[in-house]
């Protein structure tokens, strides 16, 4: 089970010491998971474990807390994948204004040097860290050099000549590129979580939905065709409708599964929401028989678009 902090400062916890990589790993996409699993070969070679470094919220966040820059995944989702990738250690640092102040220089000492005991710490090109960005691969191989640690940077990765960012997967996802995103993430892009109760609004509409809620401002806003996994061994069609729902006056965002001719009770079940298609943006109805009839509509656009797309997945 992997082993997860949130401070900066505190106990030693590798005495005998660790690999560490430090990122953003907003999707953890294919140069997100290349770091991962260097470090893991690295920890490996060593015999210590390997531990990835992230914040929480990510530092752009922060920021731009007043208008929040859009996120690929949640924290959860984040840490299941540093353990898939073989990582026994995970730090989701508490981003605040004490970490934002924080000179690069003592995050070196307090958190690799003090309570990772890194023996080697690896990052992505181009990632800095600390007070006014002021770590960098240069900081962490002269200080590493001081303090007993060495420290390196992977190389960028590329898929069809395109860098691999999580930027530029946010902005195929805007323009409905699922396949591009999904060329860059290597997988399908998803939304996993735990089924909540909603206002049961679309119960008594005739669509109900299994809700998942994203505590952050998603990368997507609107209705889509998708594929639900975890309810049973292959996956579900669906439509999904991912926003604050301006009809019925909502505020969270909020992804509303209804599943195709399903009948049964997903309240509490993990489930992931696979996007194929963008139907259209989210819009305020005048009223709900008007957002009903559109309903329908969606459903049968969702449901021609994924026996289309079932069709080519076993051509």
């Amino acid at each position: 089970m992997i082993k997860l902090f949130r401070d900066l400062q505190g106990d030693v916890l590798y005495p005998a010491g660790s690999v560490v990589c430090i990122g953003a790993f907003d999707g953890v996409h294919r140069g997100h998971r290349a770091l991962l699993q260097h470090t893991a070969q690295r920890a490996a070679a060593l015999g210590v474990p390997a531990v990835a470094v992230s914040f929480e919220p990510l530092p752009r966040e922060f920021f731009g807390r007043d208008n929040p820059p859009p996120r690929l995944s949640l924290a959860r989702n984040k840490v299941e994948a540093f353990a898939a990738q073989g990582m026994q250690g995970a730090g989701l640092l508490g981003f605040d204004a004490a970490m934002a102040a924080t000179p690069a220089e003592d995050f070196v000492r307090q958190l690799l040097v003090g309570r990772l005991q890194a023996r080697e710490v690896w990052i992505g090109p181009e990632f800095s860290f600390g007070h006014k960005r002021g770590g960098n691969l240069a900081l962490l191989q002269a200080m590493g050099a001081q303090l007993g640690f060495a420290a390196g940077q992977i190389d960028s990765v590329h898929v069809h000549g395109e860098r691999v960012s999580s930027t530029r997967i946010r902005q195929h996802l805007l323009a409905g590129e699922f396949d591009r995103a999904a060329d860059l993430l290597g997988r399908p892009y998803a939304i996993a979580g735990r089924v909540v109760r909603g206002q049961q609004l679309g119960r008594t509409l005739g669509f109900p939905t299994a809700n998942l809620r994203f505590a952050r401002t998603p990368a997507l806003s609107g209705i889509y065709a998708t594929w639900v996994h975890g309810v049973y061994e292959t996956p579900w069609p669906s439509v999904s409708s991912f926003g604050t729902r301006p009809t019925v006056a909502g505020v969270e965002p909020l992804l509303e599964a209804h599943l195709f001719d399903f009948h049964g009770d997903l309240y509490g079940r993990r489930i992931e929401v696979e996007f194929v298609a963008k139907l259209r943006d989210e819009e305020k109805f005048d009223g709900l028989p008007a957002l009903t009839e559109q309903m329908h509509r969606d459903a049968a656009q969702a449901r021609h678009i994924l026996s289309e797309h079932r069709l080519r997945a076993t051509a």
